[in-house]
């Protein structure tokens, strides 16, 4: 078998959940061959993770630095990519124009190949055109007057989530994007012209987090309407042609059925670790201690588990919040602004950014309880690992934690510090509690979420879509002499 993975910011140039599960497939499938197309910030980025023999190659597909070498097209090429230009942000912009999305997508691809689409959408009719279509009175954006600098922003951002159509397509196999968005783009490129079997698997939702994130940006709204409109027409057009949609959760699958996948096309494989190499924690630590691991990022919301924990603070004076884990390039800010407002709340060396940790199994056994605060997640790996692992855990009610935890750990809402804080105080006052909790946790994930029920479940799914290509590449020259 032959599969091409299609990552965006993970595996295999940086640490974090998703890339843990992209390796734990790739090293659960030696007899498998696996080619990467990774979607990049610069394409300059080291590999993080040791590639087995089967990976036989990594396509970086940068979205930043300067665009390929290419001049814009001329003439009546010109003029045509105009056109499918206006139906495309038509078909961002405006409802009734959605069906010429996937059509003009799949048309730039044949630009971006030919190293035009970069430089067409940088040109002087582009922009006109956009603003063209952004003042017409039947659109909202017409009321917050567009301005010159809000379509050179909004064409600058569009034109690098559009790089990943010039990448080299697999021609064969299973293309598997581990998330939806710009990673999905050489999948659908690869159907569309190939009939490459695109197997969508998405641990958050990416549409989900492209308007967490767009919430707070820098940008004047129509600047926004624009590239969310685009991301969720590239769902819409990721759910509609993928031949299976492999959720992590039941969560995920709510919004995978509202965004127009068939219920048909469906299955979910929860995540799952090794119960192996993480066995139960033994002793907990002489402090009460709440652990934290993960990646640094703003969609972890560690503002929260600070002001958390200096509610829980007040009341136990000698408790201990330890954050395990790296951080994600880009947020370096975010950990500043983090660790500056433990200063602000008082909390002193009672909060300690430890960084990566050698063994992951030791940042939970270094908690008596273990804290997940994220705004955002699919079946997080923290936890799991964690529950692994035998401790009690606090999470916030996001993505398929409650499908994970069932009874055996507490789960408060996001963004708030008041009910964490009073979760936090239940467990680390009752020994007991914490330990019967732990210990369900792991017989939890021994029952349910082993790391080979994921890989035995992708490997069948691998399988029967193979199986199902070549039926279809057998029957098609039948079908095309009868026609």
């Amino acid at each position: 078998m032959h599969v091409t993975l299609l990552t965006e910011g993970t595996y295999p140039h940086a640490h974090g959940g998703v890339s843990v599960w992209c390796d734990q497939l790739v090293q659960g499938m030696p007899d498998v061959e696996f080619d990467v197309i990774a979607v990049t910030g610069t394409g300059n980025e080291e590999l993080a993770w040791p590639l087995p023999p089967q990976v036989r190659r990594v396509i970086t597909a940068p979205l930043w630095g300067p665009p390929a070498p290419g001049k814009a097209p001329r003439g009546r090429e010109l003029r045509r990519f105009l056109h499918a230009y206006e139906r495309f942000l038509h078909s961002i912009l405006d409802p009734v124009y959605a069906t010429h999305f996937g059509t003009e997508l799949y048309g730039f691809a044949d630009f971006a190949r030919r190293g035009l689409l970069s430089p067409a959408l940088r040109s002087e009719g582009a922009l006109r055109t956009l603003q063209e279509v952004w003042h017409r009175p039947y659109l909202p954006t017409a009321e917050a007057a567009p301005t010159l600098h809000d379509a050179l922003h909004a064409t600058d951002l569009l034109e690098h989530a559009l790089r990943p159509l010039s990448a080299e397509v697999p021609t064969d196999g299973v293309a598997h994007a581990v998330s939806g968005g710009l990673a999905a783009l050489p999948g659908l490129i690869a159907a569309q012209q190939h009939n490459v079997p695109f197997l969508l698997t998405e641990h958050g939702i990416y549409l989900r987090e492209r308007y967490l994130g767009y919430r707070t940006g820098p940008y004047r709204w129509p600047v926004k309407a624009l590239l969310l409109g685009f991301y969720r027409m590239l769902a819409e057009e990721s759910y509609a042609r993928a031949a299976l949609v492999t959720p992590g959760n039941r969560y995920n699958r709510r919004w995978e059925e509202r965004g127009g996948t068939p219920s048909a096309n469906i299955r979910t494989v929860y995540n799952g670790v090794d119960p192996d190499l993480f066995p139960a924690a033994g002793p907990e630590p002489e402090l009460p201690t709440m652990s934290w691991a993960g990646r640094v990022d703003p969609i972890k919301d560690l503002e929260t588990l600070i002001r958390c924990f200096a509610l829980v603070r007040a009341e136990i004076p000698e408790a201990r919040l330890r954050l395990f884990g790296g951080t994600a390039r880009g947020a370096e800010g975010y950990r500043d602004g983090c660790v500056k407002l433990a200063a602000e709340l008082g909390l002193g060396d009672s909060v300690v950014f430890e960084g990566r940790v050698e063994e992951i199994k030791d940042a939970y056994a270094a908690g008596s309880i273990v804290m997940l605060s994220s705004i955002s997640e699919g079946f997080p790996f923290t936890l799991i690992e964690a529950m692994s692992s035998g401790r009690a855990t606090v999470s916030t009610d996001v993505g398929g934690v409650r499908e994970a935890v069932g009874d055996t750990g507490l789960v408060v809402p996001p963004r708030e510090p008041e009910p964490m804080a009073r979760a936090a105080l239940t467990l680390l006052r009752d020994p007991q509690l914490r330990a019967t909790m732990g210990a369900g946790a792991r017989v939890r994930v021994v029952e349910q979420f082993t790391l080979r029920q994921t890989i035995d479940g992708f490997r069948g799914i691998y399988a029967e879509l193979l199986g199902a290509a070549g039926e279809s590449a057998k029957l098609r020259p039948a079908a095309e002499g009868a026609a």
